[in-house]
């Protein structure tokens, strides 16, 4: 448990918001620290060989015309030599033509031969200087020339850096100091920001877990950054759909019980009736099984429609797609509803604009046509009219079921599609619907990424606007 725990901490955004501004706070000081360092000791070597060149070249003259670069003896130049190769706690020398050290600070060296790459192009002309990393030590190398400006010699100065450490020692200290105070200061900035960051996070975390609780049944308006404002509407939104969903399952189930249960009740009172009755004339008995019958054909009709739409809501359900001649369906379709029509004294027009061949179901786009021609006819006056009429584009085709019949009431519109909804009850009792057709239609037209619009004024009629792709294309294909 104390693992899991420890793992949802180092994983949650408060402690990576933290470490993130932590590091944000600290990683430029132990960068810049040792940069800082670096460019001090390089910039104090550069300064000190700058000065010590500059120095020596005031040296110039007098060495080289005083005969002091040939060996001849200068108590002057002595005393001065040693007194500036002391303050600087290095060492001079002075190297002629020949490479021969003609005088040491030191006195130990004098007609040696020295042999160094700096001193061999300051005979050439260069003023040079390097920096001893083991020993701590600067040393200079100036050329000395005479009135003719040929080359006569070297001046060597060697100059002690022990400051320069010293005074690093001294920073570093200094900088523990800082870095103990940036860090202190970097963890609470770190705590802080990272508390105030997630703190609308953990209050959204807790308001789900009040709507998974059922305590509350909507997130509460986030003000904090857009992107987290934009999630917490995107979650009401699917709180809102998930609710409808709910709500629209709970009226569906009830639905199906009562338009079940509707003609069960018809047939058991016309079977008590029956039953409890002696001497019932064969009539009676007639009439009552008729209807009886009929009641068993409406369920009969109900159940079928129901499984319909199971089949077409399982989330595996296929399509059995093939190239289909639309033109012909319809007037298949058209030629079995014509007994219907007839019946209801209503003209049915199919109008045709071009040959359309399409990859449909054949099966499921024949209930699209039947449930919305069928509609079209029931759904009328004597005397009224039907017109249906099919064109296309490249891409799409189109089928249009317009009627002149009792129209749709406007609070309505929007909720025709739905199961069991019935926009005129007592007209769709006495017809016989089962609230059924328009959801079966929709989901049939949604299988085939289609879509269906609905226009309608009460008395006046209905206008159905449906396009379905030419070509079908599977939605799980990427």
């Amino acid at each position: 448990m104390e693992n899991k725990v420890s793992f949802s901490v180092i994983h949650g955004l408060r402690f990576k918001t933290a470490l993130l501004l932590l590091l944000i706070g600290i990683l430029p000081f132990m960068v810049c620290v040792p940069i800082s360092l670096r460019a001090y000791k390089s910039v104090s070597i550069h300064t000190d060989a700058s000065n010590l060149m500059a120095q020596a070249a005031q040296y110039n003259t007098q060495i080289v015309t005083t005969g002091y670069i040939l060996g001849e003896k200068n108590s002057l130049l002595d005393t001065e030599l040693k007194a500036i190769a002391a303050s600087y706690n290095g060492r001079i020398l002075l190297v002629n033509s020949a490479l021969k050290i003609v005088k040491d600070s030191y006195s130990v060296d004098i007609g040696k031969t020295i042999i160094w790459d700096n001193i061999i192009h300051s005979m050439q002309g260069d003023s040079l200087y390097y920096f001893d990393e083991d020993t701590n030590y600067l040393i200079v190398t100036v050329p000395l020339s005479n009135s003719d400006g040929d080359i006569v010699g070297t001046l060597v100065i060697n100059k002690s850096m022990e400051y320069i450490n010293q005074n690093v020692d001294i920073f570093v200290s200094y900088i523990l100091i800082g870095s103990v105070v940036v860090c202190t200061l970097a963890v609470v900035i770190a705590l802080f920001f990272s508390i105030r960051y997630s703190r609308p996070i953990r209050k959204m975390s807790d308001s789900l877990d009040a709507i998974i609780r059922e305590y509350s049944n909507e997130l509460p308006e986030v003000r904090s950054y857009t992107e987290l404002e934009e999630v917490s509407g995107k979650f009401n939104e699917v709180i809102k759909k998930l609710q409808a969903i709910d709500e629209s399952r709970q009226e569906f189930v009830s639905n199906v019980s009562h338009e079940l249960k509707t003609p069960l009740t018809s047939m058991k009172v016309l079977a008590d009736s029956l039953n409890g009755s002696e001497d019932v004339p064969i009539e009676m008995y007639r009439e009552f099984m008729l209807d009886i019958g009929e009641e068993i054909d409406r369920e009969t009709k109900i159940i079928n429609d129901l499984l319909s739409l199971v089949r077409m809501d399982k989330s595996g359900a296929q399509l059995n797609v093939s190239a289909v001649n639309i033109n012909e369906l319809i007037e298949h379709i058209l030629k079995r509803l014509k007994p219907i029509a007839e019946k209801a004294d209503v003209e049915v027009v199919f109008e045709s604009f071009r040959p359309v061949v399409a990859e449909v179901d054949e099966v499921k786009f024949t209930l699209v046509v039947t449930n919305l021609v069928e509609n079209a006819i029931k759904y009328n006056e004597e005397g009224g009219w039907v017109h249906i009429s099919l064109n296309s584009d490249h891409q799409f085709f189109f089928i249009k079921v317009e009627d002149n019949g009792l129209g749709i009431p406007e609070d309505s519109v929007d909720h025709i599609f739905d199961r069991f909804y019935r926009a005129d009850k007592s007209h769709s009792r006495e017809i016989g619907g089962t609230g059924l057709g328009l959801a079966i239609t929709k989901s049939a037209i949604a299988m085939h990424n289609g879509e269906v619009k609905v226009r309608s004024k009460l008395g006046e009629g209905s206008t159905f606007d449906v396009r379905i792709p030419l070509n079908y294309i599977d939605k799980e294909v990427h």
